[in-house]
């Protein structure tokens, strides 16, 4: 089977498919960099280097999505209190924009910030949202409906693997709760670390990818195997 791959986002015996570009933009958006060199992750934690995210990709159970009966937002508490007044959202908040300045109540009142999505810049966190890089109605389907409530909280509001960011509000509504195969960040530039993340955080919980998700290009050149 044709097998696209993570490392360097190009493609493996598919001469066909245009190289890719590898960087992210961080305080501000970038071109790419060709030739396969290592995206920079920027604020984003626990990004796997591709040779990792090929690993654990070859790893995860393939499974159709589960059902989503007895599925609610409200079984993922978020945000979570983070100490010092603040919550989930109001640490990513910061970790993710310069220059953030925060109200006594740990709300950010001014910064900047720069949607790796779509190379957006905003001044107003409130055109911000914290994307799940695996949605919570993803989790459920791929495994999370069998976890405790406290496993749930924890996955919603992960700070220490690459699962949340701040991104456009527009962006993140885009998304929904669609996986790699079927919605990927209109910046190409940041499409391999987009991949990566999305397996390191499948891998870490120990959730199912689909078919789509996983196979080789086919029809479908937007699985977390390949970047192109």
């Amino acid at each position: 089977m044709t097998v696209l791959v993570v490392a360097g986002c190009t493609a493996i015996d598919d001469p066909a498919a245009p190289q890719a570009s590898d960087a992210k933009p961080s305080a501000s958006p970038s071109a790419g960099v060709p030739g396969g060199e290592a995206a920079d992750t920027g604020t984003l934690p626990g990004v796997p280097t591709a040779g990792q995210a090929r690993a654990e990709l070859a790893e995860l159970k393939v499974a159709p999505h589960g059902s989503m009966s007895g599925y609610s937002r409200d079984k993922f508490s978020h945000w979570a209190e983070q100490g010092e007044n603040c919550n989930t959202r109001e640490t990513v908040l910061e970790r993710d924009g310069t220059d953030v300045t925060r109200d006594d109540e740990c709300r950010a009142v001014s910064g900047r910030w720069v949607s790796v999505y779509d190379g957006k810049t905003f001044t107003d966190a409130s055109d911000l949202d914290i994307d799940h890089m695996v949605p919570l109605a993803n989790g459920w389907r791929s495994g999370a409906n069998t976890w405790t409530q406290e496993e749930r909280k924890a996955f919603a509001n992960d700070l220490t693997y690459p699962q949340l960011l701040a991104v456009s509000a527009a962006s993140n509504r885009s998304k929904g709760d669609q996986g790699p195969d079927e919605w990927k960040p209109p910046s190409q530039a940041y499409w391999c670390t987009y991949a990566r993340a999305w397996v390191s955080v499948k891998s870490d919980y120990e959730l199912s990818v689909t078919e789509a998700e996983n196979r080789g290009p086919g029809t479908n050149r937007r699985s977390p195997r390949g970047c192109r």
